[in-house]
């Protein structure tokens, strides 16, 4: 990864806080609760999701950037969902979410060339680097968001 697409997805990374945010922005409790297709997570469920992920991937980070050959666990979303009580009113785990972001972003703004290159290995997916975990975070955001509009749109509209 050059340079430029490293910094692009640091910047990618740093808005989607915001992203997902501005999705939630007026949303009712119907609308939050709302599973837009069968095994769809509803918003209120990618909220608590955004969080513990991102409290993982933090972690993850720091793992890499710390520890030389870290091994990086995987862990089942689906059962955080179902044993985390995923119900529960969502706003400290947006605000835990955005938190995350923060203090990880400041991290990306200062890490080396040589940080970027480190790697462990993935209990899941095998060999892990700092530039993987970027793609994969840069992104993650973004892609809930999305979701989060599209279980807004499913909700029953009253007039």
């Amino acid at each position: 990864m050059s340079p430029e697409e490293r910094r692009q997805k640091i910047e990618r990374y740093k808005d989607g806080y915001q992203v997902v945010a501005n999705a939630l922005v007026g949303m009712t409790d119907t609308e939050l609760d709302v599973h837009p297709a069968p095994g769809k997570w509803s918003a209120r469920e990618i909220v608590h999701h955004l969080a513990d992920s991102e409290m993982t991937a933090a972690v993850r980070l720091r793992l890499l950037i710390a520890e030389d050959h870290p091994t990086i666990h995987g862990y089942d979303q689906d059962e955080y969902a179902r044993k985390l009580y995923y119900d529960r009113p969502y706003e400290a785990s947006l605000e835990a979410f955005q938190a995350a972001r923060a203090v990880t972003a400041q991290l990306l703004d200062r890490m080396t060339d040589a940080e970027w290159l480190r790697e462990g290995a993935h209990t899941e997916s095998g060999r892990y680097s700092a530039e993987r975990w970027l793609e994969i975070y840069a992104e993650h955001a973004h892609k809930h968001a999305e979701q989060i509009s599209r279980a807004r749109a499913a909700a029953p509209k009253h007039f």
